[in-house]
């Protein structure tokens, strides 16, 4: 039986559609962004909301975490009787992979949901309109904005992430081993070098250009009223996570082709 020309598209062409567009947003975002005005005011601003206000966040799940990495660790190497190696592998579980995914991860359900629903809201409500109304570009001004504001506050975050963790791993191998803290710095970070910290730290940087992009991409192109605001909201998250996520993979193999000696 023929296919009706009027039929609704599929799962699969409806995500290549988006995918294709999503792409054309962000090279768009990646072009405007290097043309004037900079709008540095706005900028800063953005990055004291995304930043600023996910540090308490931030803090206590990287404490968290470096908690319970340093007692499932010491569980693990004191069968073998290599206790003494538990800051560095702490420290090297935290710089190369923990640190960075899981500040990706709690910045996209922070502040990827919040710029869905705020741009959302805005175009919802027709202030996007109003802004173009007064020769304001609102690409530039809403979108390009929060793009660069997680570009720079996600490095910032993931070595905030790092410290809590170290300070949480501190605390709980000391409550085991009496360790003080400079033997403790000493043990962890006797084989890290500064590329072993910059690189995985870069890496959040395309975090937070995935994260800035999709969730304005959503928020700006909402349709739909307060559902469609919700919607934008929660699928900020979901796709930024997602693609995050398999992006990291993609990001681990290349450093380890490029930088061999610099991957831990």
């Amino acid at each position: 039986m023929a296919t009706s020309v009027h039929a609704p598209p599929g799962p699969v062409r409806l995500f290549v559609s988006e995918a294709g567009q999503i792409s054309a947003f962000a090279m768009r975002a990646i072009r405007v962004a290097f043309q004037p005005p900079f709008e540095l005011r706005e900028v800063t601003h953005q990055i004291s909301m995304a930043g600023w206000r996910s540090l308490p966040l931030v803090m206590t799940s990287g404490f968290a975490i470096g908690v319970v990495l340093s007692m499932h660790t010491r569980a693990t190497m004191e069968r073998f009787g290599a206790a003494a190696m538990i800051p560095a592998a702490l420290a090297t579980s935290l710089i190369a992979e923990t640190g960075p995914l899981m500040t990706g991860l709690l910045v996209s359900g922070r502040v990827g949901a919040g710029i869905g629903a705020e741009l959302g809201g805005m175009r919802v409500t027709e202030q996007i309109d109003a802004l173009e109304s007064l020769a304001v570009d609102s690409f530039h001004y809403l979108v390009v904005t929060r793009i660069i504001a997680c570009m720079i506050a996600l490095p910032i975050l993931t070595t905030v992430m790092n410290a809590s963790g170290m300070i949480g791993g501190f605390l709980a191998e000391t409550a085991m081993s009496q360790v003080s803290l400079r033997l403790y710095l000493q043990a962890a970070f006797a084989d890290i070098g500064f590329m072993d910290y910059i690189l995985p730290t870069l890496k959040t940087v395309v975090f937070g250009f995935i994260i800035g992009t999709v969730s304005a991409y959503l928020g700006y192109t909402t349709t739909g009223g307060s559902e469609g605001i919700g919607r934008a909201s929660t699928r900020s998250v979901v796709m930024s996570s997602m693609i995050l996520i398999v992006v990291n993979v993609i990001l681990v193999r290349i450093i380890f082709l490029l930088f061999p000696a610099g991957a831990l």
